[in-house]
């Protein structure tokens, strides 16, 4: 689920959906804003085509344990190295 595989296609992977997730965080947001971006944006449209809230919730997840974004007062912040 993190990793494309053969059962998986590349972009349902997890890792994909936060790249794309980290490409629409130009400045903080809440989860419901982040959200909302991501299902109304164009630049990933076969990412967001059927992208499902628990698979948005995971990827957030793994980003967080990777160190690549941070919750602070409600807002996901993007950590910058």
């Amino acid at each position: 689920m993190i990793l494309p595989s053969k059962h998986l296609p590349q972009d349902r992977a997890l890792l994909t959906v936060g790249a794309a997730i980290l490409k629409q965080m130009s400045h903080p947001l809440t989860v419901s804003a982040l959200w909302e971006q991501m299902l109304c944006s164009s630049g990933e449209a076969k990412v967001q085509s059927h992208l499902r809230y628990d698979t948005f919730v995971l990827a957030l997840d793994l980003l967080f344990l990777l160190g690549a974004i941070e919750l602070r007062d409600g807002l996901v912040l993007r950590e910058t190295p």
